[in-house]
C-alpha cells in the first residue's frame, strides 16, 4: 500500500489523483486509510478534470459500531434517486 498523501489537522485525509477516471480501488484505498488511521473523513481529488470540483469525492466513515460508509458529493452533484 502505498502512503497517504496529506492529512490536514489530524482530522481529514486527503488522496491526490491524476487519472482519467476514478476507480472503485481509489475509493477503497482512501477508505482503508480513514479506518486503519481511525478518521472519519477524507477527500479524494483527480486532478485530470477539466473542472476541478468535478474532481473532489468526500467520503466519510462512521467508525463506531457499525462501518458504514457514505459517499458524498458536492451540491451540484447529488444523486437523484
Amino acid at each position: 500500500m502505498d502512503p497517504l498523501d496529506l492529512v490536514v489537522m489530524d482530522s481529514v485525509v486527503v488522496e491526490i489523483k491524476a487519472v482519467s477516471a476514478l476507480e472503485p480501488v481509489h475509493e477503497a484505498q482512501l477508505l482503508t486509510y480513514l479506518r486503519l488511521g481511525g478518521w472519519h473523513a477524507g477527500l479524494l481529488i483527480n486532478f485530470n478534470v477539466p473542472v476541478l470540483k468535478n474532481g473532489v469525492k468526500r467520503l466519510v466513515v462512521d467508525l463506531g459500531g457499525d462501518a458504514e460508509t457514505k459517499a458524498q458529493y458536492p451540491p451540484d452533484r447529488q444523486r437523484r434517486s
